[in-house]
């Protein structure tokens, strides 16, 4: 799989906001689902039909949030995120679950062996000819009837993001997609979609979508 060339700055910048990030989680409604209700809902609806197929891996989980979240439902699940400094937020937040620093173009995932896999508002720094690929790797992975649910940013083109969360100096290129050139991408990599869910803007954030597919 390819490697972004900018993932080693991605890194860094992540490292940089993850002590505000986790503050913000704290002290508002972005990032936590529970305050979210059709954000909680498309994500319960995705937790009952994996939960007895096999495990479930939150790719780019952040500070562990959606990855306890689903852990209290019962779901065997664990996170990875690409960020060293999202992950010590992760294990101390939550002790109860499992997390590691991965990239999502490095994860070495065995065919068959998931029964769920997120990217949940975590790949839209990929680059146009590596989320493909990331895509096909998740498709692999999962065991027949096995989902994937992805969420991300709605629009056309790049934006290059120079600060965030309080002013912190980053560098990232946010890509942003139609929701119908994802669901071209899921199904080009073996993935049905079932589900849509289209988001308006809200304060600093732009429009979003929530798509939901079965291997």
């Amino acid at each position: 799989m390819s490697r972004p060339a900018d993932l080693d700055t991605v890194r860094d910048s992540y490292d940089r906001v993850a002590d505000n990030y986790v503050d913000m989680i704290a002290a508002t409604d972005l990032g936590d689902i529970r305050l979210q209700p059709w954000l909680r809902a498309a994500m319960d609806v995705f937790a009952d039909a994996v939960k007895d197929l096999g495990p479930v891996l939150d790719v780019g989980c952040g500070p562990g949030t959606i990855t306890a979240y689903l852990a209290e439902r019962g779901l065997d699940v664990s996170g990875v995120d690409l960020s060293p400094r999202m992950i010590s937020h992760a294990r101390r937040l939550h002790p109860q679950c499992r997390f590691e620093v991965s990239s999502s173009t490095e994860l070495d995932l065995e065919d068959a062996s998931y029964g769920g896999l997120m990217g949940w508002w975590s790949l839209f720094n990929l680059p146009r000819d590596v989320l493909p690929q990331v895509l096909s790797s998740f498709a692999r992975a999962l065991v027949p009837g096995g989902q994937v649910i992805v969420a991300t940013h709605v629009g056309d083109g790049e934006r290059i993001r120079t600060e965030a969360y309080g002013g912190v100096p980053v560098r990232w290129t946010t890509h942003l997609w139609r929701p119908e050139q994802l669901v071209t991408l899921l199904d080009e990599a073996g993935l049905a979609v079932s589900a849509e869910l289209r988001l308006p803007g809200w304060g600093e954030i732009g429009p979003g979508v929530v798509l939901v597919a079965q291997r």
